[in-house]
C-alpha cells in the first residue's frame, strides 16, 4: 500500500494524515455553509471544527491505546504512553474520536449558549462524509482496517491484497477492502441526510437519524472485518454501534412527543 505518499524536505506526507486533513476541510466547509443557510455565524463552524479535530484525535488515540492494551499481549498500559505511539499518525479509533469530539462540542455549545441539538443536526451530514473520506486514508495506508479473506469464495472478485504479509497468518491473501465499502455507505448516508435535513420537525431529529445509520453501517461492516470478538460474536465497535442505534431510536421516540418551542425547527429554514 502507500502509507507514505511523498516527502517535502524532512517532512513526510502520510496518506492517512492527508485524507484526514481533506476530510476535515470538506466537512468544515459543508458545516459552515449550513450555518450560513440557517442565518448563523459561519465562522463559528471553524471554531467548532477545530474543537472537533482536537477532541477527535485525542479520543481516537485514547481508545486505540485502551483497545491495544485490552487485546494486546499483556504489555503494561504504561508502555503505550510513549512518543512512538502517542504521536504516530497510525493507531486511531473512530468511535473514540467521535465520543470525544461530541464532548468537546457539547462543552463549547454550553459555554456559548448555543442550541446543542441544532448544532449536532447541522454537523451530522458533514461528519458522515468526512468519515467516508478518512476511510480512503485507511485503505491507502493499509493500517489494518481490512476484512476477511476472500480467496476461493464467491466474493473473490472483490478481493484486494493490501500488501504481502499484511495478515501474518495469510501472507499475500486477498481480503475484503472494507474501508472502500464504508466509503460507499458513508456517501449514501450523507446524501440522505442532506436531503432529509429540510424535512425535519425538531432539533435533534437529524442527529438521531445519523446515530442510527452510522451505527448500523459499522455494525454490519464489522461482521466481515478482522477484529477480536468481545461478547459472543460482537466486536467492541459493534457494541458501541448497538448503543448508538438504540440511543438514536430511543431519542427519536422521546423527542417527537415534546412540544418545547426550542425543539421546533423554524419553518423558513426548511424552505432555504
Amino acid at each position: 500500500m502507500y502509507p507514505k505518499l511523498f516527502e517535502i524536505g524532512p517532512i513526510s506526507i502520510h496518506s492517512y494524515g492527508l485524507m484526514l486533513g481533506i476530510a476535515f476541510l470538506i466537512g468544515s466547509t459543508i458545516f459552515s455553509k449550513e450555518l450560513k443557510r440557517q442565518g448563523k455565524d459561519e465562522n463559528a463552524g471553524i471554531t467548532i471544527t477545530f474543537l472537533a479535530i482536537i477532541g477527535g484525535l485525542l479520543g481516537a488515540k485514547v481508545f486505540y491505546v485502551i483497545e491495544e492494551w485490552n487485546f494486546g499481549a499483556g504489555a503494561p498500559l504504561a508502555s503505550y504512553f510513549n512518543s512512538d505511539v502517542l504521536f504516530s499518525p497510525a493507531g486511531l479509533t473512530f468511535y473514540g474520536g467521535l465520543i470525544f469530539a461530541i464532548l468537546f462540542v457539547f462543552i463549547y455549545c454550553r459555554i456559548k449558549n448555543l442550541k446543542i441539538l441544532q448544532i449536532f443536526d447541522t454537523m451530522s451530514p458533514a461528519v458522515m462524509l468526512g468519515y467516508g473520506i478518512a476511510r480512503i486514508g485507511c485503505h491507502l495506508s493499509g493500517d489494518g482496517c481490512y476484512g476477511l479473506p476472500v480467496n476461493g469464495t464467491m466474493w473473490e472478485f472483490l478481493g484486494y491484497s493490501y500488501s504481502k504479509g499484511i495478515i501474518p497468518t495469510h501472507p499475500g491473501v486477498l481480503v475484503h477492502p472494507t474501508p472502500l465499502y464504508e466509503l460507499v455507505f458513508a456517501v449514501i448516508i450523507f446524501a440522505f441526510l442532506m436531503y432529509y435535513r429540510k424535512k425535519t420537525h425538531y432539533y435533534g431529529q437529524l442527529f438521531f437519524i445519523y446515530l442510527i445509520f452510522s451505527g448500523l453501517e459499522r455494525l454490519l461492516i464489522e461482521f466481515i472485518r478482522l477484529n477480536p470478538k468481545v461478547i459472543w460474536i460482537l466486536t467492541q465497535a459493534q457494541l458501541i454501534s448497538v448503543i448508538m442505534i438504540i440511543a438514536g431510536i430511543f431519542m427519536l421516540f422521546i423527542w417527537k412527543n415534546k412540544n418545547d418551542d426550542e425543539l421546533l425547527v423554524v419553518n423558513n429554514l426548511k424552505k432555504k
